[in-house]
């Protein structure tokens, strides 16, 4: 499993495309920093483009990645070897990498600009999102034999968590506006990492204007510091959950 772990973390770490990514978080990060005269204010805009770009490039680049290595994938499954480690070994080698670069791109210019546990919890949430939409997108690469229907299976379930989700929410709202429904949109929201990630950063920065109405409601009914951890455990869940029903489907897959 470590060799096969190896090899992908290796060919992945030479890829073109995660370079260009690394710079294009360093540069943006920088820049917002450079910019903003009160790092709060470079947290929070940073937030805005984590919540977009690394989400998007996770699904897009882990797709892509799985299809165009489908001989080797089926090679590796007629050897001795499990098909659990092969696919473990896969995601490990990707979630890794896209982790890395996120942290190289982005976690050091935030920890130079902002040194403290704010800081700390932006890089956690970027690296938990890269996790999550790695094996969402793993999970959507396995169900898709046609490579067309699988990244367009990927854009579409990013576009649904970054817009669409919103947008339900709000939608929801104004129809049941005269009934008690604040526990029931706060379960909802944990039905959309992207929000949980936000939620997560805006409790620790305590900015109340800031924090929409499902952040209000996890400070309202948690706290900062019980919404913070419920935030953390249900993005945990996130990215594992995925990952297993993947595991699951690709042991049983005609290749």
């Amino acid at each position: 499993m470590m060799r096969i772990t190896k090899y992908v973390l290796t060919d992945i770490l030479r890829n073109k495309t995660l370079i260009v990514y690394t710079l294009l978080l360093f540069l943006l990060s920088f820049s917002v920093f450079s910019l903003e005269d009160n790092p709060t204010k470079g947290v929070l805009s940073i937030l805005n483009l984590l919540l977009i770009i690394v989400p998007l490039i996770s699904s897009i680049f882990t797709t892509i990645y799985i299809y165009n290595s489908s001989e080797f994938i089926e090679l590796l499954v007629s050897q001795p070897v499990k098909r659990s480690s092969i696919w473990m070994s896969i995601y490990f080698g990707l979630a890794s990498s896209l982790s890395l670069a996120f942290i190289i791109g982005a976690g050091i210019v935030t920890l130079i600009y902002q040194p403290d546990s704010t800081g700390f919890f932006l890089i956690l949430s970027g690296v938990l999102l890269s996790l999550i939409f790695c094996s969402i997108a793993m999970l959507t690469s396995v169900y898709n034999r046609d490579k067309a229907k699988g990244i367009g299976a990927s854009i579409l379930t990013w576009l649904y968590f970054s817009l669409l989700f919103d947008g339900i929410l709000v939608f929801l709202l104004f129809q049941f506006s005269d009934y008690p429904i604040e526990k029931a949109m706060m379960t909802l929201s944990m039905l959309n990492p992207i929000d949980l990630a936000r939620i997560l950063i805006l409790l620790k920065l305590d900015v109340s204007a800031l924090m929409g109405y499902t952040g209000a409601l996890f400070r309202s009914f948690f706290g900062n510091a019980s919404g913070q951890t419920i935030s953390f455990l249900v993005l945990a869940i996130w990215f594992l959950l995925p990952f297993l029903i993947s595991l699951r489907k690709f042991k049983h897959k005609d290749l």
